[in-house]
C-alpha cells in the first residue's frame, strides 16, 4: 500500500479513536519506512488536551491498528501529541477556529509585493483568509494562495 493510501486507511482509526476520546484528530503524519515507520497522530479540544487524553487516544489507536494488522510489513512507532501553540493551519476548519487570533502566512505567489505576513486573522469565509497586518489594513488572500500557515504565539 502506497503511503497516500496507508495514510488514509490509519486516519480512519485515529478518527475512530478520537471520536471516542471526545477529542478532534487535526492531522495524520506518517514518517519513514519498514521499522522505523514513526505515526504522528495530532489531537486538539476547546481548552486544549491534556496527557490522559493523549494516553487515551494512543492505546485506542494502537489497538485498533494492530487489530486491523495496517502495518504488516514491520513494526511502527506512535506518537501522539497537541498541535502546539503555533500550530500548522491548513483546512479550512483550521482557519474558522483560530479568528481572532495572530497568524503567519507564507504565500505561492506576491500580495502587494509581500511573500510573507503576519497579522491578525479578521476573518475566514468562501475559501478566503482576511489577514489585518495593521490597523485599517486587511488584505484577502484565497486560501489556495496560501503555501504555509501557522498561528503566531507572542511570547
Amino acid at each position: 500500500m502506497k503511503d497516500e493510501g496507508l495514510i488514509a486507511h490509519v486516519t480512519k482509526f485515529c478518527e475512530e479513536a478520537a471520536a471516542a476520546s471526545d477529542v478532534e484528530l487535526v492531522e495524520v503524519e506518517l514518517r519513514g519506512s519498514g521499522k522505523a515507520r514513526l505515526l504522528r497522530v495530532y489531537i486538539d479540544k476547546p481548552g486544549g488536551v491534556t496527557h490522559g487524553d493523549c494516553e487515551g487516544v494512543s492505546e485506542r489507536v494502537g489497538v485498533l491498528l494492530d487489530e486491523a494488522d495496517a502495518f504488516p510489513e514491520g513494526s511502527y512507532t506512535l506518537e501522539v501529541s497537541s498541535p502546539g501553540l503555533e500550530r500548522k493551519l491548513s483546512k479550512p476548519r483550521d482557519f474558522e477556529r483560530v479568528v481572532g487570533k495572530k497568524v503567519r502566512v507564507s504565500l505561492r505567489e506576491p500580495i502587494e509585493t509581500r511573500k510573507s505576513l503576519e497579522g491578525t486573522l479578521a476573518g475566514f469565509a468562501d475559501d478566503t483568509l482576511s489577514v489585518e497586518t495593521a490597523p485599517g489594513t486587511v488584505l484577502r488572500i484565497p486560501l489556495g494562495q496560501v503555501q504555509k500557515a501557522n498561528l503566531k504565539f507572542d511570547w
